[in-house]
């Protein structure tokens, strides 16, 4: 089968490897359908992320199933599939928890030895662990496209507002209209959000966003601050989300939320930097950071997606050919692209 490998920094190729066979009693393997690039590859794109030379990246996907193990119940051969971007093992102290995205025995598709040692989904195939837990039935006449978002982007979204405890009548703040942002811009208004306050400084992201109901807010040509503050009646909003996932917009996020709001990061933060804990301590701020617990939310998100309520399909800008992904990672990491498909 061919697959995107990565090489070195800012090097990527298609290269011939095995096809996957299985191993365990509830694997499956996968004929990719369409495979996304996320902004989490970049960090493998530009060796943040070590990962060996000739590993297989890329960790969202939609496929049909080819093979199962004899203990696969929830799918069947024939079957058209979505996979969340890691696997869980169910049993764990976390997993019986729900929280399964803290999982003992987790593994990250396409991230190398340190995640898991799980090959990814940017392959004309894909070995799935943990099948019943990973994989989840397409709805009947949902496109890839829309399907993909389920099991990384918009379940991260999803979970950004859902981790703050989002009620109906809230106001909301989203920080950074990359994929993740938009996303939880989408979630918000669906959970019931009254304002959702979208932050950025590229217009076309902030015009999106408008489109889906948010208040933008270009960052460099007005006063998120003082904007918020005027439509709040001086008293910030409910929730923060930051999805950019630095100090900066961190400490910005804490200055939006009212008191005793939460403040939401879903951003990969890394390294240290400055917040400011003392107003967040004088505010009573709750703060929630972490990875997605995409794993419990699949099933609501595809609901609302198949429902219509959720709709990432104008997040996609470009298809191109799994042949073509060096060029693919050159233009998303440039920002050429809002979110790229890749077809086998």
């Amino acid at each position: 089968m061919r697959a995107v490998t990565f090489q070195a920094p800012e090097q990527v190729r298609i290269e011939e490897k095995p096809d996957p066979e299985l191993v365990a009693g509830d694997d499956a393997v996968i004929r990719v359908e369409a495979s996304g690039i996320c902004g989490s590859d970049l960090h493998i794109y530009h060796g943040r992320v070590p990962v060996a030379p000739g590993f297989t990246i890329g960790h969202e996907f939609v496929g049909t199933v080819l093979a199962a193990g004899a203990d696969v119940e929830r799918v069947a051969v024939g079957d058209r599939v979505l996979g969340t971007f890691h696997t869980a093992c169910a049993t764990c102290v976390s997993c019986l928890r729900g929280d399964y995205h803290r999982c003992r025995s987790q593994r990250t598709f396409g991230h190398g030895a340190h995640l898991g040692d799980l090959q990814g989904a940017q392959a004309e195939l894909l070995l799935v662990p943990r099948a019943n837990l990973t994989l989840r039935r397409v709805p009947e006449g949902m496109s890839a496209d829309v399907a993909l978002f389920a099991g990384d982007v918009m379940g991260t979204g999803y979970h950004a507002v859902a981790h703050a405890n989002l009620r109906a009548g809230d106001s909301v703040a989203v920080l950074g209209l990359g994929p993740v942002g938009l996303c939880a811009v989408q979630a918000a208004i669906a959970g019931g959000a009254v304002q959702v306050f979208a932050v950025d400084s590229v217009q076309e992201r902030l015009d999106m966003a408008a489109s889906f109901g948010a208040i933008p807010l270009h960052f460099e040509e007005q006063d998120p601050k003082k904007a918020v503050r005027a439509a709040t009646d001086g008293l910030g909003v409910d929730i923060v989300v930051d999805a950019v996932g630095d100090p900066g917009p961190l400490a910005l996020a804490v200055s939006l939320a009212r008191d005793a709001g939460t403040v939401s990061g879903i951003g990969a933060y890394a390294g240290k930097g400055e917040v400011p804990l003392g107003l967040a301590w004088l505010k009573g701020l709750q703060l929630r950071l972490g990875l997605a617990n995409v794993i419990a939310h699949v099933d609501r998100v595809l609901a609302l997606m198949d429902a219509g309520k959720l709709d990432p399909a104008p997040l996609v800008t470009h298809h191109m050919p799994l042949d073509e992904a060096s060029e693919a990672y050159r233009v998303y990491d440039n920002r050429e692209a809002l979110k790229i498909v890749l077809t086998p």
